[in-house]
């Protein structure tokens, strides 16, 4: 296995990921690999949501469209959540978001979802190594120097969101 993306000439390559994990299982997994000093992959960025079920999509586009390279969504397992059925609909939220990426120039294994819980810091650590060694396989995103200077797929994005609107709203 190599660690050089192609077209790197030989540097390593380092992807941004920016990692979404629930407050109540897969950011204390993460707290506990730190505390048992499990070392994983130091290009992940954490944000701490209360459940996983409140990582709203626009949050993923807006991670791919300031630079991220890859996006991890982290959550309970499904039928532990805290907030009864929310990772049910991370579940939805992230074949929806699978759905829409491939239209957008972005392949959809650069988006990953895990169940880690409070007890697997091993488990997660693990995930978050495999989902950067996938994303240095892809190599970098570059998602802006994917857009054609006519529009074009603007306005194939555009059809995309008018055709599935309905499956974009968030319930209250």
């Amino acid at each position: 296995m190599t660690d050089t993306a192609p077209g790197t000439s030989g540097q390593c390559f380092q992807p941004r990921v920016v990692a979404f994990l629930c407050n109540w299982c897969s950011y204390t997994a993460s707290d506990m690999a730190g505390t048992a000093r499990i070392k994983y992959s130091p290009c992940v960025r954490i944000i701490r949501v209360m459940c996983s079920g409140r990582v709203d999509p626009s949050f993923v586009l807006k991670a791919f469209a300031l630079g991220a390279d890859g996006v991890l969504i982290a959550g309970c397992h499904p039928g532990d959540c805290h907030y009864i059925e929310q990772n049910y609909k991370t579940i939805r939220r992230h074949s929806m978001l699978q759905h829409f990426l491939e239209p957008m120039g972005i392949e959809d294994r650069r988006l990953c979802l895990v169940w880690a819980s409070a007890a697997e810091g091993q488990h997660l650590a693990e995930s978050i190594d495999l989902f950067v060694e996938e994303l240095r396989r892809l190599g970098p995103l570059n998602w802006s120097g994917n857009w054609e200077e006519n529009g074009a797929r603007l306005e194939a994005l555009q059809a995309i969101v008018d055709e599935h609107s309905e499956a974009m709203e968030i319930p209250r």
